[in-house]
């Protein structure tokens, strides 16, 4: 089994294919203005948003972006007028990690894990 897409939603699409476009996605389907589709520029998955009319109640979504190079990343998105909730961190669970929001209030954090992405010294075997 691989994961093929996650597909969010967004009350203004406008404003979130801007924000995932300057993030770094490419935008590979777009059938405005209910939905488009991105391609992440390593790797095979894709990303999705749908117009909905009124955003989840709760927590709404965490989406995780992965990047070797994140203290980089995140300056030149800071340069590019991103503004961040968390800065890149290094956390316990061994993930660098940095905090923002997209136009719909959805957190994003972008972040490094390495071989403990899916090895971490917990994992069960």
């Amino acid at each position: 089994m691989n994961l093929n897409q996650v597909t969010i939603p967004s009350k203004n699409l406008e404003k979130s294919v801007a924000f995932y476009t300057a993030l770094g996605l490419r935008l590979i389907v777009e059938s405005m203005p209910r939905y488009v589709r991105f391609e992440c520029p390593d790797g095979e998955a894709t990303f999705s948003i749908h117009h909905v009319d009124k955003s989840p109640k709760g927590n709404g979504i965490t989406i995780y972006f992965e990047e070797e190079h994140l203290d980089e990343w995140v300056k030149k998105l800071q340069e590019k007028g991103f503004k961040f909730d968390v800065l890149p961190t290094d956390q316990p669970w061994l993930w660098r990690e940095a905090l923002l929001q997209d136009p719909d209030g959805n957190h994003i954090i972008l972040y490094y894990a390495g071989k403990n992405r899916k090895n971490p010294p917990w994992r069960i075997d």
